[in-house]
């Protein structure tokens, strides 16, 4: 019994590659010395991951039928000769012959024959298997951190079928001037305003891919203009310093050619990010003057100058003198004279004179 299975096995396969590597339309010797039919069904497009199923019709006086792939016998009748256990039968009987391949892959496209051998003649119907493969990045350029003024080249290189395009542009912060239509995205001369993060997206008819890189950008501080500040003797005076530089920058704050040190002489420094404080709690005669804050950072470094002044309050006497008041030099004492009394004054004069 084992050697007839094994000898129908053998007969099926010479059987099938003779009539496969026959050109169409030659004669394929069988009873009755007939021709076989062949038919060419639409190509089935499929995507990577998803289940295939492969369906011939039967008709009456079936013998024998198979499915290959290729060459290579799939089923034979109800017997699985592949050894790919995605491969499974579905439905056979004297109307279908169906089978189906689960988690299709990249492999499994090419043409699929479905042979059936009826009592007069054999029949194939072939079918072409396109699977689609969804864009993959397996290449992106890592994060960089780069000083200003290098030249900059980022990489984006994609799988996929159809084969995806790809599009780089940066998302933050946005700005739609600079973008590529390429793998590679080449920024010259990069400034400070060029960094941040790039997106490289790849796309086909299947989906869409995504990745991005985080570009920074180093340079030396640049220090915003100092504010002079006005402080009233014994009040509390507060002097700021903001500079701009990746990496952040380091403050040091001087009066004339001295460093001034947190905790000195009652005074407090607290630097926060891009901000330095300089804090007097209890403003002195001696703490007027000029003032210098300095940022540094391992590109460089910039300065300012700031300026603690003296504001003087009124005091009572000076709020009671109105606009008429006439000091009086040698007393130190003041009249004053309203402006009826003025006029009175005027009219006298005039008086006199006539």
């Amino acid at each position: 019994m084992k050697m007839a299975v094994a000898s129908w096995r053998r007969c099926v396969v010479m059987s099938l590659r003779l009539l496969f590597l026959l050109p169409a339309g030659l004669p394929v010797r069988s009873q009755g010395e007939s021709q076989s039919d062949n038919k060419q069904m639409d190509n089935i497009t499929i995507r990577q991951g998803e289940t295939l199923f492969l369906s011939c019709s039967q008709g009456d006086f079936v013998t024998h039928t198979a499915w290959l792939n290729r060459s290579s016998i799939l089923y034979a009748g109800e017997d699985k000769w592949s050894v790919d256990p995605r491969v499974s039968l579905v439905t056979l009987n004297q109307d279908e012959f169906t089978i189906k391949i689960e988690d299709v892959d990249l492999t499994d496209e090419g043409q699929y024959i479905c042979a059936v051998q009826t009592s007069r003649r054999p029949r194939t119907t072939s079918v072409h298997i396109i699977v689609q493969v969804p864009p993959k990045i397996v290449n992106l350029s890592k994060d960089l951190v780069v000083n200003e003024g290098s030249n900059v080249t980022l990489m984006c290189l994609a799988n996929g079928k159809p084969e995806p395009a790809i599009v780089w542009r940066i998302i933050s912060p946005s700005d739609d001037s600079l973008s590529s239509d390429n793998e590679v995205l080449e920024i010259p001369f990069i400034s400070r305003y060029r960094a941040g993060v790039y997106e490289c997206t790849a796309a086909n008819d299947i989906a869409v891919d995504t990745q991005t890189v985080e570009l920074t950008v180093n340079f030396p501080p640049s220090i915003s203009d100092g504010r002079d500040v006005g402080v009233t003797l014994g009040q509390r005076g507060v002097l700021l310093c903001e500079a701009d530089a990746v990496p952040e920058a380091d403050f040091e704050w001087y009066r004339d050619d001295r460093r001034i040190f947190n905790g000195f002489d009652g005074i407090e420094i607290e630097d926060d990010g891009p901000l330095s404080k300089l804090t007097f709690f209890n403003v002195s005669e001696a703490d007027y003057g000029n003032y210098s804050c300095v940022a540094i950072n391992k590109l460089g470094s910039a300065n300012t100058s700031i300026v603690l002044y003296e504001i003087i309050e009124p005091t009572s006497s000076t709020l009671l003198q109105g606009p008429g008041a006439v000091q009086d030099g040698s007393s130190g004492t003041s009249t004053v004279f309203t402006p009826t009394c003025l006029l009175l004054i005027v009219l006298l004069h005039l008086l006199l004179k006539f």
